[in-house]
């Protein structure tokens, strides 16, 4: 069963399967992206690619937040890809915003395995066509290792979490595949893996450059992090001022409130 939501971000709908939403992390992750929270965002006019997209809601987090930004999301679920192009329809957005289908491994091996949202010409180039074209990458891959847990009921959900046919280095390697030399890769992950995260990027020609902690209230451990990296940039990491979720009554706070554009 599908369902179509209001994000509150102007008129901006997205279509996903009931139950199975997205989360506070992408919205974090565009905010993040765009500049909000204070990191070095994307500047207006660029070219952005969405690393498993699913339903599209950074993607169009992104066109409502970044004058001018065109996004190309790529998912590799059919079935995911389908319902964003619908919701990139649905939002009138398919001058800025097109889906393509494809394996995130494809995007560094050049396979030729694309399909949908593409011209002629790309489709018989396959993802090569798209390496080094981008000016930013954003993605909220899976957060845990591989086999890290029984596979739940819903093989969207395990697949959502879980690497399954691709890592974080997987990632990190076809962002920097995709991103021009300077460009830059936002993604939003847990702390606890930042050993593997870091290592990833620097093995990909990433440089971490910015790190922001999330926590769900002021005091409590960090859950989620955000960071920003700069294909073969130097080396020199900023920390950012962590941003809380909720207050100790349980509401959210005024950094997330914000966010989410309610003040």
């Amino acid at each position: 069963m599908l369902r179509t939501d209001d994000t509150g971000f102007g008129n901006i709908k997205v279509i996903q399967k009931k139950g199975f939403g997205y989360g506070v992390d992408a919205v974090l992750l565009a905010a993040f992206a765009a500049g909000e929270t204070g990191a070095r965002g994307i500047p207006e006019g660029s070219t952005a690619a969405d690393l498993g997209t699913d339903c599209g809601i950074v993607a169009f987090i992104l066109t409502h937040k970044v004058a001018g930004i065109h996004v190309t999301g790529v998912e590799k679920r059919e079935e995911a890809a389908d319902r964003a192009r619908e919701a990139v329809s649905l939002n009138g957005l398919e001058d800025r915003v097109r889906i393509i289908t494809a394996d995130v491994n494809a995007i560094t091996a050049g396979a030729s395995d694309i399909a949908g949202g593409t011209d002629p010409a790309d489709a018989d180039e396959g993802t090569s066509c798209l390496r080094g074209s981008f000016d930013a990458v954003v993605s909220n891959p899976p957060y845990f290792r591989r086999n890290s847990a029984i596979p739940s009921a819903s093989g969207d959900r395990y697949i959502a979490r879980h690497e399954t046919t691709a890592d974080i280095g997987d990632f990190a390697r076809a962002a920097a595949a995709l991103l021009r030399d300077g460009g830059s890769f936002y993604l939003v992950h847990r702390p606890d893996r930042l050993a593997d995260i870091f290592s990833a990027l620097r093995e990909a020609g990433l440089e971490p450059k910015e790190m922001q902690m999330v926590v769900p209230s002021e005091t409590q451990a960090a859950n989620i992090v955000l960071i920003h990296a700069v294909r073969g940039a130097g080396a020199e990491l900023r920390m950012l001022p962590q941003i809380a979720v909720h207050t100790p009554d349980g509401g959210y706070t005024d950094d997330i409130m914000r966010i989410y554009e309610r003040q």
